[in-house]
């Protein structure tokens, strides 16, 4: 392990806020006609209490994301970004990388991208944590569930003259970290030695007859915005690197090679009167390399993994608190019954989304599938976006 990185992040944000911090507020640390120079991150400390009904309860006190970021540009209609998370890390990774890429922004309505950058499926995954009304995202926005992480490859995105339309295209090298509870789309920036690797496909399109409808959930400026939005991919494992099959036979059943996964979306947004809703549904068909693998959402080598959620507030305090609600559920051909999740919570925004304080309770029933396995769940988070 290295903590060289560390100290070159934090040396290199010390010293471009100590250059120039007395130029531009909100970040922007340096401007020179088209070239410009941004620092930013955001803090979240998570307090997590888990209550199972056929275990001992547990609490833990952590950083749940710890992202500084640099964003800047040298060259006309050319932007660069990278933001790395000190938080969530794993095993050796004491850094995860998260968005690093370049952008090409002279076309008209249309961004190119290529890079490690977010991938365009899922409203719930594209809306940044920094704006989630619960304090983890649902089933439908979790990588874990079938929903792809930021990958590595050339993205576009584009609008119409009024921006009633919006639309995104990928082609990537994706990546899976096997595991026969999960459809676990990760990224290759932070790769695995025995990650499933193989080329996706994939795009969306939203539709917003009111104006466009931001990726932010919570209703600040009681508009009514409504937005109906469809998403699809495809991955294929090229078979570079199937580490746990051996003979066509998976060494490990719980850690099996997936061939392929393909996957649809439909979802939508609604704000009005302080009144904020998002509903999503996802399925997903995947295979594993071995046929005959039958655990966690398996059976027989496959799965059709669906997802739908539906989460809403409403601002008690218009700006300043509101009461939340949720309600998800996945399906696996590998579950006994389906999981379930009831969550109720609490927001104060101090300073809106930059400074706030989260409680979020969630009830889990049926959990991966396993009938009566059920667990409570408290979240306690505050954020500072800078």
């Amino acid at each position: 392990m290295t903590r060289r990185p560390i100290y070159l992040g934090v040396a290199l944000a010390l010293s471009t806020s100590i250059i120039s911090a007395s130029v531009f507020a909100g970040g922007v640390t340096y401007k020179d006609g088209d070239k410009y120079l941004k620092i930013g991150g955001r803090i979240q400390l998570q307090y997590r209490y888990e209550d199972p009904n056929n275990g001992s309860s547990t609490d833990d006190l952590f950083f749940r994301r710890l992202r500084p970021y640099i964003e800047g540009s040298v060259h006309k209609d050319w932007k660069g970004k990278f933001q790395f998370d000190y938080g969530k890390v794993e095993d050796d990774n004491e850094v995860a990388v998260k968005d690093a890429y370049l952008q090409y922004k002279g076309f008209d309505k249309i961004k190119v991208t290529a890079g490690n950058y977010g991938f365009p499926f899922s409203r719930e995954y594209l809306t940044s944590s920094k704006y989630q009304q619960l304090v983890e995202r649902t089933f439908v926005g979790d990588h874990n569930y079938g929903t792809p992480d930021r990958q590595m490859g050339v993205f576009i995105n584009g609008k119409n003259a009024d921006k009633k339309v919006t639309y995104g295209l990928a082609v990537a090298m994706g990546a899976i970290d096997p595991d026969d509870d999960k459809i676990d789309m990760d990224s290759l920036a932070n790769k695995k030695s025995d990650f499933n690797e193989g080329i996706m496909f994939g795009g969306r399109v939203d539709f917003h007859p009111f104006g466009y409808l931001k990726k932010k959930q919570g209703d600040f400026k009681r508009e009514k915005k409504l937005t109906i939005g469809v998403g699809a991919y495809s991955w294929n494992n090229d078979d570079d690197n199937n580490t746990r099959t051996v003979g066509g036979m998976a060494t490990d059943p719980t850690k099996p090679d997936v061939d392929s996964v393909t996957g649809w979306e439909i979802s939508s947004g609604f704000r009005n009167a302080g009144f904020s809703v998002d509903a999503q549904y996802n399925s997903f068909d995947a295979e594993t390399v071995d046929p005959t693998v039958t655990s966690g959402v398996y059976r027989n080598g496959e799965t059709t993994l669906t997802n739908w959620s539906v989460e809403g507030g409403y601002m008690i305090v218009p700006s300043k608190w509101e009461m939340v609600l949720g309600y998800q559920e996945q399906d696996a051909d590998g579950y006994q019954d389906v999981w379930t999740r009831t969550s109720v919570g609490l927001n104060w925004f101090i300073k809106k989304q930059d400074i706030k304080v989260q409680l979020s309770y969630r009830m889990g029933e049926n959990l991966k599938g396993q009938n009566s396995k059920d667990r409570d769940e408290i979240f306690l988070q505050t954020q500072y976006v800078f």
